[in-house]
């Protein structure tokens, strides 16, 4: 169990928080970016497997759709993981304006965009009702940044 607590606001449901990331990782992931290798982002997903922004830019960087979807749905399952571990309880916000909650969300609509490629149209449709409960305010303009 973890010991953050889950912020509950007087006017809706609660809000989660994800734990930062490791600033080698940080620093890591934004060298990989740099260099704009799909090998270089694998490395740093292979060195850490709980990084959820670092899957989303990996499956940004898939060679296809297929394997673009497998690295997004990854990064949305390790962030169920990590989002439970941080205290959500299957509902409330979890919002973008929070830099640490993004690379969830980034997964997330990345498994929502890929499923619709790949026809899986039920599931596309699941994720991007989510993605609104998640924050209201979806999508955020700087989700391309």
């Amino acid at each position: 169990m973890s010991d953050r607590p889950v912020n509950f606001t007087p006017s809706g449901p609660p809000e989660t928080e994800l734990d930062a990331e490791p600033a080698d990782a940080r620093a890591a992931l934004a060298e990989a970016l740099a260099s704009g290798t799909r090998d270089d982002l694998a490395d740093v997903v292979s060195r850490w497997p709980r990084y959820l922004e670092a899957w989303a830019r990996l499956g940004d960087a898939g060679r296809d759709s297929v394997e673009s979807y497998a690295y997004y749905r990854i990064g949305y399952h390790r962030g169920l993981d990590r989002l439970r571990a941080n205290g959500w309880r299957g509902s409330g916000y979890v919002r973008w304006a929070v830099p640490e909650n993004q690379g969830f969300l980034r997964a997330l609509d990345g498994l929502c965009r890929t499923a619709e490629a790949i026809g899986e149209t039920d599931e596309a449709e699941r994720c991007a009702t989510f993605l609104q409960q998640l924050d209201p305010n979806w999508p955020p303009d700087d989700i391309g940044a």
